[in-house]
């Protein structure tokens, strides 16, 4: 879907919501709508069907924005404040009547607020739309999944080449670090988010850093990253084991697999994030370890790593969509002992889910 579709389909929201502009001000949903991509920038979208949407940057994005922005949208290279600019562009019809002007207020400062209200001439009405772009990137279009996809690739390809090397006597650090370089090697912009390598007792911190620590045998050892790639975020996690394990681990590593398969097969179109959630949660709590898995069973993913829909017990009643792209990641953490994690990102269907990401997930031995 182009960008001028997503425009469209903005447009026909605000109609519905009674809105007749929205300004968006936050970089990802800018680049979502537009396709910008540098650190300054605002869009102003007309409500209308036969809508005239503005841009506005600044001079030293003159050439960026000429390249990246479709030309249907007018841009407009502000001399100063791009809150002043916008406010000019309200002001240019003259309108008398009251006009309503939609506006993120989980991205917009309540100083920019108070800015843009002196700005604005009184018959323009501030409403605070928080989220309004933000459902509609929940369900993403065939160019997205294909960008997450090609993401998911390659962070796979990514560990499989560190793996090669083995894990046994590497710090958690040092694995790491290799994985985010491999990454980049591969052509990803950047990781998604910092890597997590924990081995022993240290993968009982769900969001563990990397420790100048060697990796140890005998030991379960988490490894969750993701590539950031073409603006678009992959996410999986995978547990292996560095030589013989003692009972509880196993059992330990079956559980969440378990659940997390259970997990799988219960995502699709029509199930609520909390239902999913349940359905997994219920096997590792059965099991005695309800107080060892804390946090919810996964998050959408897509130009952010952590986005909506959420599968949580705290999620939104509302069902999924298809067209969502989810990760399912249940985990067994116990305190100084060890961790399990297993992650998979999968994008919603109607009658299931598919794999986006594709490492083997039995408990496999390094050395």
């Amino acid at each position: 879907m182009s960008e001028l579709a997503r425009l469209g389909r903005l447009a026909s929201v605000l109609r519905e919501q009674g809105l007749d502009r929205l300004l968006v001000s936050a970089p990802v949903n800018v680049r979502y709508l537009c396709g910008y991509t540098g650190s300054n920038g605002m869009l102003l979208v007309d409500a209308e069907e036969q809508a005239e949407h503005r841009f506005f940057t600044d001079f030293r994005y003159v050439t960026q924005s000429a390249e990246q922005v479709p030309e249907e949208i007018e841009r407009e290279i502000a001399q100063g404040d791009l809150l002043e600019a916008a406010a000019r562009a309200l002001g240019e019809g003259g309108a008398a009547d009251v006009q309503t002007l939609g506006f993120d207020d989980a991205s917009l400062t309540v100083k920019q607020h108070a800015r843009l209200r002196k700005l604005l001439a009184k018959n323009w009405e501030l409403v605070p739309c928080s989220g309004i772009v933000e459902r509609l990137r929940e369900v993403k279009d065939e160019q997205e999944v294909e960008r997450i996809r090609a993401a998911s690739v390659l962070a796979d390809q990514a560990l499989s080449e560190v793996l090669e090397a083995g894990l046994l006597g590497r710090t958690e650090r040092e694995v790491a670090i290799e994985l985010e370089l491999r990454m980049r090697r591969l052509g990803a912009q950047a990781p998604s988010f910092p890597s997590i390598v924990a081995s022993g007792e240290h993968g009982a911190l769900p969001h563990a850093e990397p420790r100048d620590v060697e990796i140890a045998a005998g030991v379960l050892v988490t490894i969750d990253w993701g590539a950031y790639l073409d603006g678009y975020c992959s996410d999986c996690t995978r547990t292996y084991a560095t030589g013989k394990l003692p009972a509880d681990a196993v059992e330990a590593y079956e559980l969440v697999l378990s659940a997390q398969e259970a997990g799988l097969r219960a995502v699709r179109a029509g199930i609520s994030g909390r239902e999913v959630d349940e359905i997994a949660r219920t096997i590792i709590d059965n099991a005695g370890h309800s107080e060892h898995f804390g946090h919810g069973l996964g998050h959408g993913v897509g130009m952010e790593i952590h986005e909506a829909p959420r599968l949580s017990r705290t999620a939104p009643e509302e069902p999924l969509r298809a067209g969502n792209i989810v990760t399912v990641e249940p985990g067994v953490y116990v305190p100084a002992s060890l961790g399990v994690r297993i992650e998979d990102l999968v994008l919603v269907g109607d009658d299931g889910c598919e794999r986006l990401t594709s490492l083997p997930k039995q408990l496999i031995t390094l050395d």
